[in-house]
């Protein structure tokens, strides 16, 4: 996981996180390893519940989880993760939004 200065604060201090799975992991699985490795990125994303933040969009190669099995999303191995915060008042290129970057396997 690569990650912008704005967050490296919460995963002390280290740009970049690697999270390894074996297998393929549902996406609650994956965002499970987030926490333990960086919670404070991981509380970033997560509520108290458990549940993506209503203004955090976590996408699953191009596609946003909430359209396809929400937290029950398979995730294989050499998957990209993209979360990226809701932007308002406009669309953005993904590159330009990312909050950061999760490559698994």
């Amino acid at each position: 996981m690569r990650l912008p200065q704005a967050l490296a604060a919460d995963a002390g201090g280290q740009r970049e996180v690697r999270l390894e799975v074996t297998g393929t992991a549902s996406l609650e699985q994956v965002l499970t390893l987030l926490r333990a490795a960086a919670p404070g990125v991981g509380r970033r994303v997560q509520d108290e519940t458990g549940a993506i933040r209503r203004f955090v969009n976590v996408f699953v190669g191009e596609d946003e989880c909430r359209g396809l099995a929400g937290l029950a999303t398979p995730v294989p191995p050499g998957t990209v993760l993209f979360v990226i915060p809701s932007i308002a008042g406009g669309a953005c290129e993904v590159a330009s939004c990312v909050g950061f970057v999760l490559v698994l396997g």
